[in-house]
């Protein structure tokens, strides 16, 4: 009878660990799609298992930009399943000693890539539940060791297929590290005295709007409202690089055509815009950690 229960146990055990996975794998890298090297990644993937539902992030990331990266998972991680495995591949050190790495969030999401900064803002808005290291002995698609430039290819899209699909656990990509990544630094939004300080990571770059990391909550507890002025000044690094009065907004509409306005974004965060116009070419506004922004009434 204790064989039988242990059996029916053990069966228990092996049946959640393949099907606690979403089998969605999320793919972002900045190859962009002139190529085949996306297409190989999903071959790889597919080879693990056919049952797996393969997306697309983005592959338009700029070439070498692991912030752009960061700000990517960050603003579309919270979106998807429990159990979604990410596959980041911004990696221009790879070859190079930077470790490989799985995070898996308190959210239940599972990121998978280098561990050189891409991990910087779902590590701080997820929170970090473990992090491995992807023993590339037992992680690595086969006959693929010649290889030194394709990690995306042949480690974490192989990797992430084998996870998303169950075949491994968490336990076996490697040994734990501590809960922490490499982290970029940047200003976090906060008030300083009657001022409100942030960051610009990311431009919304189809129509030149400045997003922000200042969110709504923030605003709220200023006490600023719609129609009323705020004064925003911009700096690259240490270079100010812009400075106006701009009238808070609900929405682009509430003021003329070709006018500056600021508003609460679709991420809830405060932005800045022309109405029917391009806010950073305008001013040359561009985006990333060294950018910094200050609201003042």
């Amino acid at each position: 009878m204790k064989t039988v229960i242990y059996i029916f146990g053990f069966f228990l055990l092996s049946s959640f660990s393949v099907f606690s996975q979403s089998k969605i794998v999320v793919f972002q890298t900045d190859f962009g799609l002139k190529d085949g090297a996306v297409a190989a990644m999903k071959g790889v993937s597919m080879s693990v298992s056919q049952d797996l539902k393969l997306f697309d992030l983005t592959h338009e990331i700029p070439a070498y930009n692991i912030w752009e990266a960061a700000y990517r998972l960050e603003q579309t991680a919270s979106y998807w399943p429990r159990g979604s495995v990410f596959v980041s591949v911004v990696d221009p050190g790879v070859g190079t000693e930077r470790k490989s790495v799985v995070v898996k969030t308190k959210s239940g999401h599972y990121f998978v890539g280098p561990d050189n900064g891409t991990f910087t803002l779902i590590a701080e808005s997820l929170g970090i539940e473990e992090v491995h290291e992807i023993d590339e002995a037992l992680n690595r698609r086969q006959n693929s060791q010649a290889s030194y430039t394709f990690h995306g290819r042949d480690v974490y899209a192989y990797t992430g297929a084998r996870l998303a699909a169950g075949v491994i656990t968490l336990g076996q990509v490697g040994k734990r590290l501590p809960n922490d990544v490499v982290r970029i630094s940047y200003q976090k939004a906060k008030l300083e005295a009657n001022n409100i300080v942030g960051n610009i990571p990311i431009l919304d770059i189809q129509y030149g709007n400045v997003w922000t990391n200042i969110p709504a909550d923030l605003l709220k507890k200023w006490g600023i409202k719609a129609g009323q002025k705020v004064k925003v000044t911009i700096w690259d690094g240490s270079q100010q690089v812009f400075e106006e009065n701009i009238p808070f907004a609900n929405t682009f509409g509430e003021v003329p055509e070709g006018q500056n306005l600021c508003y609460l974004n679709s991420l809830l965060q405060f932005s800045l815009a022309i109405n029917m116009g391009d806010f950073a070419g305008k001013y040359g506004i561009k985006s990333g950690p060294d950018w910094k922004i200050k609201i003042s009434k």
